[in-house]
């Protein structure tokens, strides 16, 4: 890591060597985020740098009151500079009754530059009995490959206004997850290998997990899958993220320690 700079309650708990890539811990001083919070995070990494990036306990939004600015927000912007790798993955969103949280992505590639991300959505603290009981959550994600724009985003969950647990929508299901890998070797090859990946995962403890694999427009792959209970989901995104990071980047697979997202 050649610079930092952050501010309360961000902070980089530590940097560590993993394999060939710097390993870095982001760590979250506060409760987690309140109305009108707005983390900002930028990631510079250079030629051939290489990062694995995750944090230290699940993103936490408080309630949220309801005026025309109350809600919380992060943005993170990831710039990649020719062949480096950015493997982010994070823990959990998990959103209080009647949270307001904005999560936006911006993503910009140089050549032959590799970015992976995991994302997990959970609709409360379910053993409080919440359950879609957040205000609303909306995300923005943008993906430039040298300053072409190739993906983009926009989603948004309202749930007194949808009916998220209707049959065709979520229906028993109720956490959600993504995982996105955007760099110029991904091909059909990839995505159908990650399928094949997804389609022999167990039933862990009777967590049923229904996935879906797709190709982007442009040199990428997309992975959304649900399921009743968060670590399910994380351990599906992890078993594309491992099949991809060593079909694409090289690289071998990485040891976890039980449901973190925390190398051993």
């Amino acid at each position: 890591m050649v610079s930092k700079y952050h501010t309360a309650p961000i902070k980089i708990a530590k940097a560590f060597p993993l394999g060939s890539a710097a390993g870095v811990m982001v760590m979250d001083v506060s409760p987690g985020l309140l109305s009108g919070d707005r983390y900002e995070l930028e990631w510079k990494a250079g030629e051939k740098a290489h990062v694995y990036m995750t944090n230290q306990s699940f993103t936490k939004v408080h309630p949220c009151a309801d005026t025309i600015h109350g809600g919380a927000s992060i943005m993170q912007k990831f710039v990649l500079g020719e062949g480096a790798i950015v493997e982010s993955m994070p823990e959990p969103i998990m959103l209080y009754r009647d949270a307001a949280f904005l999560n936006e992505t911006e993503v910009r590639l140089a050549a032959g530059a590799v970015w992976m991300q995991a994302e997990v959505l959970c609709p409360g603290r379910t053993l409080r009995g919440e359950r879609f009981q957040y205000r609303s959550y909306r995300s923005r994600f943008r993906v430039f490959y040298e300053n072409e724009l190739i993906y983009a985003q926009n989603g948004r969950i309202e749930p007194a206004l949808q009916l998220l647990t209707s049959p065709g929508c979520l229906g028993e299901m109720t956490h959600t997850g993504t995982f996105h890998a955007f760099g110029a070797g991904i091909t059909t090859e990839h995505i159908v290998a990650v399928r094949h990946t997804l389609a022999e995962l167990p039933q862990w403890n009777g967590h049923s997990i229904v996935a879906g694999v797709t190709a982007a427009h442009k040199l990428g792959i997309a992975v959304m899958a649900a399921g009743t209970a968060a670590w399910p989901i994380q351990e599906a995104l992890r078993s594309a993220w491992q099949s991809l990071r060593v079909s694409i980047a090289g690289l071998p697979p990485l040891q976890l320690q039980g449901d973190s997202q925390f190398p051993t």
